[in-house]
């Protein structure tokens, strides 16, 4: 449990920080035409998934305390690998043109695998309350 803890905290801060970098460093460069409204929005998205879905692994973690459930273990890396994939995805391919890196259009089709991930670990949570181990 420490190390899901730290896990859990790292991308908590995480999140914060990009989102603060959202509001003020992204949103400032709306004017140089390198982010848009569009990409701006996706950027945003990509923090509130991350977020959601840090607090969803915090709950899985102090549920496993009460209940032990390969379900639940489940949902904690579904959580954890959706956020590699599909918010990390997208602060990338928000992000590319203020870096000249258009190659990194490549993730794009790894962003609705990271949603999937999310879809799966809700219902492997679901599971949990259904199966006795």
């Amino acid at each position: 449990m420490p190390r899901q803890l730290i896990t859990i905290g790292i991308s908590g801060a995480i999140a914060v920080a990009l989102g603060a970098l959202g509001a003020h460093a992204l949103k400032g460069q709306l004017q140089t035409g390198l982010i848009t409204p569009d990409l701006l929005n996706g950027f945003d998205t990509a923090v509130k998934y991350q977020m959601y879905h840090t607090i969803a692994m915090l709950a899985v973690v102090l549920l496993k305390t009460k209940y032990d459930s390969k379900f639940l273990k489940l949902a904690y890396y579904l959580f954890f690998w959706g956020i590699i994939l599909f918010s990390g995805s997208l602060y990338f391919l928000c992000t590319r043109n203020l870096y000249g890196a258009d190659w990194l259009k490549f993730l794009g089709p790894i962003t609705p695998i990271g949603g999937v991930l999310f879809v799966a670990g809700w219902l492997s949570l679901a599971i949990s309350a259904l199966k006795k181990d």
